[in-house]
């Protein structure tokens, strides 16, 4: 059935073979393989085996069993007894993507981390104790927010590769949001700058969208970079009361 997946070329070569003149015998012209969709049925198949060899691909599997493959098809459409059952199928599947989820995120992470290692030995670049880095590009002279304060701010996020993610401008101009609302680096990091302030964040993926990573733009375990510019505090918010003792 992956022949429906498939199509081999089939090309007819010359032999190379020389006359006794020692003139070249023309090659034979490469036959045109079948075409592969005759029908509206084909078509359908094709048509289903790229919508779950894309999807799968993108979840990171890299090799499949075609046979398998299609002995597991032709049971189904044959209604004839599976070797796994519904809920397993469905089980295999969440535990290997699972896998494969894992697999590449360390990789994404190994990659931030080299990066950070390096990157906080550059002068002006101060790192926090959990892993958060970020340096003063501008120091503003207005007051400082706290966790649950409602801020104004630009913003660009790009990945490690220089890649834009995103940018308050690509939403119309500046975003507002309570600071608790938001990945750990960024409510840590915006603490930290009076109003007025442009700082550059350098945040690990724990502080900012783990394994899972988020839609189709940022992998699971990115290290990500935001150019940040705090330009209001819209509320305040309430100051933290003191522990005990203090």
């Amino acid at each position: 059935m992956h022949k429906m997946f498939f199509s081999v070329a089939l090309l007819t070569l010359g032999t190379g073979a020389f006359a006794q003149t020692k003139k070249p015998v023309a090659a034979k012209k490469a036959v045109a393989p079948a075409p592969l969709l005759k029908n509206s049925t084909d078509s359908l198949s094709y048509a289903i085996g790229v919508n779950v060899g894309t999807y799968f691909k993108k979840q990171g599997v890299e090799h499949l069993n075609y046979a398998a493959l299609d002995k597991a098809l032709a049971d189904c459409f044959g209604e004839k007894p599976l070797t796994l059952s519904d809920e397993q199928a469905v089980m295999t599947i969440q535990q290997k993507l699972q896998e494969f989820m894992t697999k590449k995120a360390n990789a994404v992470k190994e990659e931030g981390l080299k990066f950070l290692a390096e990157n906080k030995k550059r002068p002006g670049v101060v790192e926090l104790p959990d892993g958060l880095q970020y340096e003063v590009i501008r120091k503003g002279t207005g007051p400082m927010p706290v966790d649950t304060s409602v801020v104004k701010v630009n913003y660009t996020g790009y990945l490690l590769s220089g890649k834009k993610f995103d940018a308050s401008a690509d939403h119309g101009g500046p975003a507002t949001f309570p600071l608790n609302r938001v990945i750990k680096g960024w409510t840590e990091g915006v603490k930290l700058m009076p109003v007025g302030s442009s700082y550059k964040f350098y945040i690990p993926s724990e502080l900012a969208y783990g394994d899972r990573g988020a839609g189709n733009d940022i992998p699971g375990g990115s290290t990500l970079i935001f150019e940040v510019e705090l330009l209001d505090i819209v509320a305040p918010g309430a100051t933290p009361a003191p522990a005990a003792g203090q």
